[in-house]
């Protein structure tokens, strides 16, 4: 445990040594205010009070690297002042070590959490598959597996799952998520320079970035996942085809599962969920996504982002509230209306991502109206083309997130992942013939795997440097 702590130091240390001492002084911070909520004895504070401090000085860590110059520069803007700070380094997944501590404080003050050892907290927090980007950890989920002595032998099983899922993770990210990069930053610099475009470019650059920060995404939840089950640990799983929802509300179950979870456990439910009619459940969702939205980045960009997603929960809530008045069961469904509620919810996320990736409001703005047709409805590029159409290319990504099967689905036979049953979908993997398909270690395989892996290196060798898109947040 010991040389698996140190090694996940350093490799936090790797991007930037200079931070690891703010990771090391928030763990001590963390474990001692855990250990004094443990104690049955009295203290000069109350429990309660000792929590609230903590979770404002985490919050207080967060605010000050990631958001100070927004606020500051907000400030300036609307007290036409001139305020300065220097340009801060935001460190490397203090979103996420932050936010699992916080699960970890919470958890103990409600007595969820039982095991106070420093070892093992240090281990909780520096774990490094999923250290700088998630997914978001909760003590009780993955420390009960460090306690079985079977993960430290050897298994060739959890070598081989892990590292098919992990080549399967880094393809996604070289092969597809980096490779649609190239239609998404010409569109998005045009709206921010003011260069015209059309509005088959605009929706070229809106879906191309939809796909790009899909394959990102699930790339590395995928390698997390699979490192971590080269160690023998499972960890939750965080991404479920979300393109694939019928509707926003199990969008948030499939995309980003993790932290969808903490905001309900840890925001919406405490704040009164739906528990206090229903004009309160809407006020939370929103104040739940705007938060949500400020979490992924320091911007107003983000902060519409989660409003918008947050006025889609309320409509989908209003939408299901008036079928179940006309007595319609919403268990039941046509394959038809399955497939136009993926649709509509498909081009809704879409649209929403287009604040999401601006670089202000204004290109945001932009974007969008010449995807509503306010320029034409032109199908054609521009005279001076801004991109290429890629109209093959597109339809290709398409037809991969709907009709093909996740990595989670594609090994169900060794449970890769740690938590919830995968949804079952209109081309849901159990249904169809493609079970036959289902991952199974064999030479043939492991042929395909090679040419893969050749692939994915040469790709990776050749190209230019590219981070994950989530290492921002």
């Amino acid at each position: 445990m010991i040389w698996l702590i140190a090694a996940s130091l350093f490799f936090y240390s790797w991007w930037n040594p200079a931070y690891l001492s703010l990771l090391i002084g928030s763990i001590l911070f963390n474990y001692i205010v855990g250990y004094a909520l443990s104690q049955p004895r009295a203290m000069p504070l109350s429990k309660k009070w000792i929590l609230a401090l903590a979770i404002a000085l985490n919050l207080a860590l967060i605010g000050y690297f990631k958001y100070a110059n927004f606020f500051i520069s907000s400030a300036n803007d609307i007290l036409d002042t001139n305020f300065n700070l220097y340009n801060l380094i935001l460190p490397l997944g203090i979103s996420f070590f932050t936010f699992e501590q916080m699960t970890y404080l919470i958890d103990i003050y409600r007595g969820k959490t039982q095991d106070y050892g420093f070892l093992n907290y240090c281990l909780f927090v520096t774990f490094f598959p999923r250290l700088i980007a998630g997914p978001i950890i909760r003590y009780g989920q993955v420390m009960p597996q460090f306690a079985n002595p079977l993960i430290y032998r050897f298994s060739p099983e959890d070598l081989a799952v892990g590292m098919t899922i992990f080549w399967i993770g880094l393809s996604k990210k070289v092969l597809l998520a980096d490779s649609i990069s190239t239609y998404v930053t010409p569109v998005f610099n045009a709206a921010a320079n003011g260069v015209p475009f059309t509005f088959a470019e605009g929706w070229t650059g809106a879906l191309a970035y939809s796909f790009q920060l899909y394959f990102d995404f699930s790339g590395y939840s995928d390698m997390a996942i699979g490192v971590a089950r080269i160690f023998g640990i499972k960890l939750p799983l965080n991404f479920d085809s979300p393109y694939k929802a019928v509707n926003i509300i199990e969008f948030w179950r499939r995309w980003h599962i993790t932290l969808s979870n903490f905001l309900r456990d840890y925001l919406y439910i405490p704040l009164g969920g739906n528990r206090k009619g229903k004009l309160r459940r809407y006020i939370n969702l929103m104040i739940t996504m705007l938060l949500g939205g400020l979490w992924h980045g320091a911007g107003w960009t983000f902060v519409l982002w989660g409003g918008l997603h947050g006025a889609y929960l309320c409509v989908n809530h209003l939408w299901h509230d008036f079928r179940q008045s006309l007595g319609h069961n919403l268990k039941k469904s046509h394959w038809w209306s399955r497939g136009v509620g993926c649709l509509v919810t498909f081009l809704a996320v879409v649209v929403a991502w287009v604040f999401f990736r601006a670089e202000n409001i204004n290109a945001a703005i932009t974007m969008i109206k010449t995807m509503f047709g306010a320029n034409s409805f032109s199908l054609s590029p521009s005279p001076i083309p801004v991109v290429p159409l890629g109209r093959k290319v597109l339809l290709s990504f398409c037809l991969l997130v709907w009709l093909m099967p996740n990595t989670q689905q594609w090994l169900i036979r060794y449970n890769p992942a740690l938590t919830e049953p995968i949804a079952k979908t209109p081309f849901s993997w159990e249904n169809n013939g493609w079970q036959k398909l289902q991952w199974r270690p064999s030479k043939k395989l492991g042929l395909i795997f090679g040419i893969l892996v050749f692939m994915i290196l040469k790709s990776f060798l050749s190209a230019p440097e590219s981070e994950f898109l989530y290492f921002n947040f």
